[in-house]
């Protein structure tokens, strides 16, 4: 059973993208699309939270950052909360995994 979540209390997701996933230039091409890829991912599972994806410029930041009403969660908190809503992390980032996966491929292909 899913549980409605009030919006002020959705999950809010960020992403931090390596810049290496677009090839050995991906350098130069990583803020466009991160600004692509955010706009893809507006509609991506709108009923569990909010997406922000970003350069991943320093390494020692998460790739995966999970807050709720501007409050930092914790791996284990953000697992609790879909726990809460009926949900499985795992699941849950593996699809947007495959769902980022296909929007690199979408805009390497328009590269080449």
């Amino acid at each position: 059973m899913s549980v409605s979540i009030v919006s002020e209390r959705q999950i809010a997701v960020l992403c931090r993208i390596e810049p290496g996933c677009l090839g050995p230039n991906g350098l130069d091409h990583i803020e466009a699309f991160c600004a692509l890829a955010q706009k893809a991912m507006q509609n991506f599972d709108v009923n569990v939270g909010t997406w922000v994806l970003t350069p991943r410029y320093n390494k020692s930041l998460d790739e995966m950052q999970y807050s709720v009403a501007n409050k930092l969660l914790s791996h284990e908190q953000a697992t609790r909360y879909f726990h809460l809503i009926g949900r499985d992390i795992e699941s849950f980032e593996e699809r947007f995994q495959d769902k980022l996966t296909a929007l690199i491929n979408i805009y390497l292909a328009r590269k080449l």
